[in-house]
């Protein structure tokens, strides 16, 4: 196989003998760029499998360091790895799965100052934050940035997914592609009890959310399935169950609409100007 050393095609020989991949989609994930929003519960399954699906550079931000009460469920991290820069932990855990893989680490915090040029250095975007504010700046910085995203969030015992990609306009059926403020137009009250730590969740259902979340990932730079675009998957953990909600896109969106007021990151409001890259 050109191009492919013998180790590549040890490696990923359960890719290239699909058809759906085969030699010129494991190209394409070499030479994808994939950013993730925080190397905690959901961004360590995704950041693992990603990894070892050959995707040729990810970048992680997340300006949190390793600790105990995370190892319950942020599996990319290690008992030795407590008191290290997330960040770090996870690029060494990265670089021994899989050597080949080019890991960028951003050991800072989401600003409306940088999120569109780090962003915009990437080919798609895999949000696993765990406030409000940090997902309205991702969301609102793809859609100018003219980047897909890959979103999920969970807590408790329960979890959804979506695809947003509503800077291409309409998808294959011709039908508008929604943003994340078509489907939540308003963020929350900041005193609004949203996260993990307010809430508690199960240790493995960061596992299943971050899982589906990473085969997105794929499927979007492969361009093979049927994207989740428009349409948000549900799971419920206690009840083994999933179900599948229509997005539609909203002609008044104040950042996708006929006549956005969202035309920057400065006209966004994130509960204050520093977002920090929390993540579950």
């Amino acid at each position: 196989m050109e191009d492919f050393t013998d180790e590549q095609i040890e490696r990923y020989a359960r890719h290239l003998v699909l058809p759906e991949i085969g030699e010129e989609g494991q190209r394409r994930l070499m030479e994808a760029r994939v950013l993730v929003i925080g190397a905690g519960g959901l961004g360590s399954p995704v950041l693992l499998y990603l990894a070892a699906a050959g995707v040729g550079t990810l970048g992680v931000i997340d300006d949190d360091q390793v600790d105990l009460s995370n190892l319950q469920r942020q599996i990319v991290h290690a008992t030795a790895d407590i008191g290290q820069q997330k960040v770090e932990s996870a690029r060494k855990r990265l670089k021994a799965i899989n050597p080949e893989v080019g890991l960028e680490a951003h050991p800072l915090r989401l600003t409306t100052s940088n999120a569109h040029s780090i962003i915009s250095s990437y080919d798609i975007v895999a949000d696993g934050s765990d406030n409000f504010a940090t997902r309205y700046l991702v969301a609102d910085a793809c859609h100018l940035a003219g980047r897909t995203l890959v979103s999920a969030a969970m807590m408790r015992f329960e979890g959804q997914l979506s695809v947003y990609r509503s800077h291409l306009g309409h998808g294959p059926d011709g039908t508008a592609n929604p943003c994340w403020r078509c489907v939540y137009p308003e963020q929350p009250d900041g005193t609004m009890k949203n996260s993990c730590a307010d809430v508690g969740v199960l240790a493995m259902l960061p596992g299943v959310l971050g899982t589906l979340q990473a085969t997105e990932v794929v499927k979007e730079i492969l361009g093979v399935g049927r994207s989740l675009a428009g349409r948000l998957l549900l799971y419920e953990g206690l009840e083994a169950r999933f179900a599948e909600m229509r997005l539609k896109a909203d002609p008044a969106c104040a950042l996708c609409g006929s006549e956005p007021t969202i035309t920057s990151l400065e006209d966004g409001r994130y509960g204050g100007r520093v977002v920090a890259c929390a993540a579950e």
